[in-house]
């Protein structure tokens, strides 16, 4: 699964996207090399104002509750225990920050 923020479209849009595989779990950023401004800051801007997470250098915290929400109507029942493995895989490899509940991710940019 990967969450998506399209810069293309003006405001940018972040979504869940192919949420039933969850072995891999990235961002990728749609209209980087499209856009005038600094797309890092865009990036950071449509995390927050989505309350999905935050960028931080090459990598994104993204928020497990939002992961859940913008799950929702897309995965079926068995999904929840699939996330919580992802979850426990990556506390095991310090891909997990406790206390903002949060899976660190690299950025792709396109």
């Amino acid at each position: 699964m990967f969450i998506c923020v399209n810069l293309k479209i003006h405001p940018p849009q972040v979504t869940l996207e192919d949420p039933a595989d969850t072995k891999h779990f990235h961002v990728s950023v749609l209209g980087s090399a499209s856009t005038q401004q600094d797309p890092a800051s865009l990036v950071y801007a449509a995390l927050v104002d989505a309350a999905a997470g935050r960028l931080e250098g090459e990598h994104a915290w993204i928020a497990v509750d939002a992961v859940r929400r913008l799950a929702v109507g897309k995965v079926g029942p068995k999904w929840q225990d699939d996330l919580t493995a992802m979850i426990g895989y990556a506390q095991a490899n310090n891909f997990y920050d406790e206390p903002g509940n949060a899976l660190r991710a690299h950025v792709e940019w396109e």
